[in-house]
């Protein structure tokens, strides 16, 4: 499995100028292949990784499964 390393707040940065969703990348990057994306701190530490799925009908499978969980932790931090 190909590994990838971002460094997450050049990432989101990068997103928010572009106006791109996360999961639009994600999608692009798409090759038949999983692949593990592993978040990067500016110190270099994990901050978290993703499993980047084969096939775009997984990723989409993912997305609704993030927004869901997304959802509930910040009903439940409000």
């Amino acid at each position: 499995m190909q590994k990838i390393e971002i460094k997450a707040e050049q990432f989101f940065e990068l997103l928010k100028l572009k106006d791109t969703p996360m999961w639009e990348i994600f999608s692009q990057m798409i090759d038949g292949n999983e692949k593990e994306i592993i978040f990067l701190d500016h110190e270099d530490k994990i901050l978290f990784n993703y499993i980047l799925p084969s096939t775009k009908e997984k990723l989409e499978e993912d997305r609704i499964e993030f927004s869901k969980q997304f959802s509930d932790k910040l009903a439940n931090f409000n």
